[in-house]
């Protein structure tokens, strides 16, 4: 279950990716989720006391993956071989798919092929105990951070496309005001912990600064 889409039935691009109850990572996410409820974002990006960032990191990594993966799953039928040949983001921004592992060389392919190789890699990264590990006392790689980055960094070029290639669509299936509250969370969350550089925003620049703007006034003080 996602914290903004709740219970709500909706298909998924992927399967969904599920924190084990019992474990202090799905009372972290049920913390999360309350503090979301709130309807403040500033506030419930905030790292809670006495809470280990990486664990925070990775319940929220989770969560975005299961947002994207439900957007994504409502527009599935209209990004195309053919509406989108190619994985972009408005004219200006062309994504070409590479791994580092078995795909070393970036391949120019289509925007649902790059989605789905791409969620593909997110969701093993997640369900890697290595690099995710969801059992107490289990420490957490050295690079953690930087693999979070990099799927955080993945993540928000669904977004990129969704908002320039699928908007109308968003729209008529009257998913906007979804879309716009999960992109505001993901952005709040990685602009607290600076987990994206900026040049890698700026397909979306203008609309973060137009969904981040509002809130300056209520950026709590740390």
């Amino acid at each position: 279950m996602s914290f903004l889409f709740g219970g709500r039935s909706s298909k998924t691009f992927k399967p969904k990716k599920n924190i084990p109850e019992g474990t202090h990572q799905y009372d972290l996410m049920k913390h999360a989720a309350a503090t979301l409820g709130s309807g403040n974002l500033r506030l419930a990006v905030l790292l809670p006391d006495g809470e280990d960032l990486n664990e925070w990191v990775a319940v929220n990594t989770v969560d975005f993956f299961n947002q994207i993966n439900m957007l994504y799953g409502t527009i599935t039928e209209f990004c195309t071989e053919e509406s989108c040949s190619v994985m972009s983001a408005g004219p200006k921004y062309e994504y070409h798919w590479a791994d580092g592992q078995t795909v070393k060389k970036p391949i120019k392919c289509s925007a649902p092929k790059y989605i789905d190789y791409l969620m593909t890699w997110v969701q093993d990264q997640l369900d890697d105990e290595a690099l995710f590990p969801s059992k107490i006392g289990v420490p957490f790689p050295k690079n953690f951070f930087s693999i979070a980055k990099t799927i955080l960094k993945r993540l928000f070029r669904v977004y990129a496309h969704i908002y320039h290639q699928h908007f109308s669509e968003v729209v008529q299936l009257g998913e906007e005001a979804h879309l716009n509250t999960s992109f505001k969370h993901f952005i709040f969350f990685v602009q607290e912990f600076s987990l994206i550089e900026k040049r890698e925003l700026a397909p979306l620049q203008e609309l973060i600064e137009k969904l981040t703007s509002k809130d300056k006034d209520t950026k709590p003080t740390h």
